[in-house]
């Protein structure tokens, strides 16, 4: 991450318009066929289902994803996951509309804009339950009052992923105007550690283990989003309607797996480090067991994959303040926790 971004050109080659993605999100909707969406899957030779599964950027975030995979959770419940990174929040939601990935998980906003004009898109869990984003820089003293952004470039990435969202709703909660009173520059997802490192602005809204490795280079942690906005649907898992249709054992078997590889995250936190560092094999190892500790510390990989009401709420609220969602689809026709519930039962 020692690149230096540039910020024109990041913007205008990952930025999707929202309209754009609204259009191509209802064009799939009314176009596509059941093969297309589950085909046929092949078995593993030790009789394992594929799963095609889509993560917005490969973060410590998803923590839970990779102690899951790690640990042979999936495998445990019959699954075999083909993990990839699309790269943004509508990029991988984009994945799961055309057919190119059974689940995503990312900002589960873009399963509500889709719902809202027309399209499909349903939550069956929660992956990240606080926003995972804090405020990094080499230049300022932390901070405790939003109104101190003011004078300041903020590099997150584009419009929509959620750093973005949650950079331009603190400022102007904050009473500030977005490129009047502060700016932000939109970068490629995961480089905006190395934008700020460059000088490209004072400040990069980031997540782990890019914080802790901005940390490593004196940089320092100046602005907690998790605990300002407290919980929060941060990341969640989506999935078409047909695919619970056509195949709602699979879909119990991934959220059962996220359940259980939810509570060995924070049951045994050596072995989540352990797991970061293979995920993570480019950094220091200190590096990431620091990351691992602040995201446990503030709560942010969820504790369960329940969606929570005021977790859905926050996200809502902040989305519609926003404009990116009108917030006109009720929390039980997105949300379906029954797959939750089933799993926490069995875990007892």
């Amino acid at each position: 991450m020692s690149e230096t971004v540039s910020a024109s050109n990041a913007s205008a080659s990952l930025s999707i318009d929202r309209r754009r993605f609204l259009a191509t999100s209802a064009a799939l909707a009314a176009g596509w066929g059941a093969s297309s969406l589950l085909g046929a899957r092949s078995a593993t030779a030790a009789g394992l289902k594929t799963v095609r599964f889509s993560e917005a950027v490969h973060n410590l975030g998803y923590i839970n994803l990779y102690v899951g995979m790690h640990a042979g959770i999936f495998k445990k419940n019959g699954l075999d996951m083909q993990v990839s990174a699309a790269g943004g929040d509508t990029q991988t939601f984009a994945a799961v509309l055309g057919g190119s990935a059974d689940f995503a998980i990312g900002d589960a906003t873009m399963a509500q804009i889709s719902r809202e004009n027309g399209g499909p898109g349903v939550v069956v869990g929660t992956v990240v339950q606080r926003a995972h984003y804090f405020g990094v820089s080499k230049t300022l003293e932390p901070i405790t009052d939003p109104k101190a952004f003011k004078g300041l470039k903020i590099v997150t990435s584009p419009e929509p992923n959620t750093n973005y969202s949650v950079a331009k709703r603190l400022l102007e909660k904050a009473g500030l105007k977005v490129g009047v009173d502060a700016t932000i520059v939109p970068v490629n997802p995961g480089t905006e550690i190395a934008a700020m490192l460059a000088g490209q602005a004072d400040i990069a809204i980031a997540y782990q283990p890019s914080v802790a490795a901005a940390e490593a280079q004196g940089a320092k942690v100046v602005f907690d989003f998790s605990n300002y906005i407290g919980p929060f649907c941060n990341t969640g898992i989506m999935v078409l309607p047909t695919t619970i249709q056509k195949d709602p054992e699979m879909v119990q078997a991934l959220v059962t797996s996220f359940e259980e590889a939810s509570r060995k995250t924070y049951a045994d936190p050596a072995f989540s480090k352990e797991v970061a560092r293979k995920e993570f094999p480019d950094l220091p190892g200190e590096v990431v067991d620091k990351a691992i500790d602040a995201e446990l510390k503030y709560l942010i990989p969820a504790q369960s994959v329940m969606t929570k009401t005021d977790q859905w709420a926050n996200l809502m609220e902040m989305q519609v303040y926003l404009g990116n969602a009108k917030g006109t689809v009720p929390f039980d026709q997105i949300i379906d926790n029954s797959f939750a519930e089933k799993a926490i039962a069995s875990l007892k």
